[in-house]
């Protein structure tokens, strides 16, 4: 029986991957160690290894390295606590494999421990671009680190290739977000009231904003021109999700809880989880913020995305996501000139059939039919 590390530090990344963890469980030749780290443990970030844990799946070891500040410094010493934590665990669990999703430091980190100490990494999600955030060197690092690459359309499976990974190693299976919208049993309307503790009387929008780690202007310049825009459009409800633990978040949720606390068509949330978040945007009128959900798991509800800022530039995009400026002058003409539901077909560039499926059928293939040899070659391309 093989090893399977999976590691989880966000709500986000733990929805995604809820689903390619079961199936994982579900098979006698695994033996699968869920381990949550970072906002997982943090009560300021409401404590979501608990969702975890609702859904059945048990935590095989939970490691705190989270500071009580999101500056460049403590995010950096945290990183430094997620390699002593995680060389200690992995020396004892001895994984056959390390898999990871995403671009985060807590990620980073904990791939340079498994790179130190020869454990194969499976990465989900490389090739991306967003150059508007630090996640866009980050990626591109763990994907040198990784054995295994999952990417989510073939025009980042040919980035990764770029980069100088074997193309073998190398699979397209689509994003696991959008088999979650297409699969999971979302809440009608009464049901998702009853879920949020909130009736929804008008149309409304979902709002999630991150911090922008690489663009000029801050993010709590950003967060304020979005809140005016807002403030400007009381013909809509707001659900805010709260942003993520990465330098300057704190500012973002500080400024949005202040808001809500003054307007009463808006409500904040900590954490919607994975079905309720969908459920949300399913019966939406529009999302806004700088989520990458905006891009990849949105356009499947066939509902208009607001993208604002740089943070996913350079992401591939369906029709139905509208970029724009942090400006509150152009988000407010955005709000009130949103397009309906849209009846027409939009083709999710993000969406393949089966992407669990194809995750797992190729984890199999590497642990039990191929002798796994991390001296990598770089695959060289022809330069034009």
């Amino acid at each position: 029986m093989k090893k399977i590390c999976v590691l989880t530090a966000t709500r986000a990344e733990y929805g995604l991957l809820k689903r390619v963890i079961q199936k994982l469980q579900q098979k006698d030749s695994f033996d699968v160690r869920v381990v949550a780290t970072g906002a997982h443990l943090s009560p300021e970030y409401g404590l979501t290894y608990k969702e975890i844990e609702e859904d059945g799946i048990s935590i095989d070891e939970k490691i705190e390295i989270l500071l009580s500040s999101d500056s460049s410094a403590a995010i950096s010493k945290s990183m430094g606590l997620a390699m002593i934590g995680f060389a200690d665990y992995f020396q004892r669990l001895k994984p056959d494999l390390l898999l990871v999703l995403g671009d985060r430091y807590e990620t980073l980190s904990v791939c340079c421990v498994a790179m130190i100490q020869n454990i194969p990494i499976a990465h989900l999600y490389g090739g991306e671009t967003t150059e508007g955030a630090v996640d866009e060197v980050i990626r591109h690092a763990i994907s040198k680190m990784s054995y295994i690459h999952f990417t989510s359309t073939e025009a980042y499976r040919k980035r990764v290739i770029q980069l100088g990974e074997e193309p073998k190693r190398v699979f397209n299976v689509g994003a696991l977000g959008v088999e979650n919208a297409l699969n999971e049993k979302l809440f009608n309307k009464n049901e998702l009231e009853e879920a949020l503790s909130w009736k929804l009387v008008k149309p409304y929008a979902v709002v999630t904003f991150h911090p922008v780690t690489l663009e000029k202007v801050s993010s709590e310049m950003q967060i304020s021109e979005l809140l005016k825009a807002v403030e400007l459009n009381p013909q809509h409800q707001y659900i805010f999700t709260k942003s993520n633990a990465d330098c300057d978040g704190r500012i973002i949720n500080q400024l949005i809880d202040e808001f809500a606390k003054k307007h009463e068509n808006c409500k904040v949330y900590h954490s919607l989880g994975m079905k309720c978040y969908l459920s949300a945007v399913k019966h939406a009128n529009f999302v806004m913020g700088n989520s990458s959900s905006g891009i990849v798991e949105v356009p499947t509800f066939k509902i208009p995305t607001i993208n604002i800022g740089d943070r996913q530039k350079g992401r591939v995009k369906a029709e139905s996501v509208l970029d724009c400026k942090s400006s509150f002058e152009v988000i407010d003409m955005l709000i009130k000139n949103i397009p309906k539901k849209n009846s027409k077909v939009i083709i999710n560039p993000y969406e393949k059939k089966g992407t669990s499926d194809l995750i797992i059928e190729n984890i199999h293939h590497y642990l039990y039919c191929e002798e796994i040899e991390l001296k990598k070659k770089f695959y060289d391309l022809e330069v034009r």
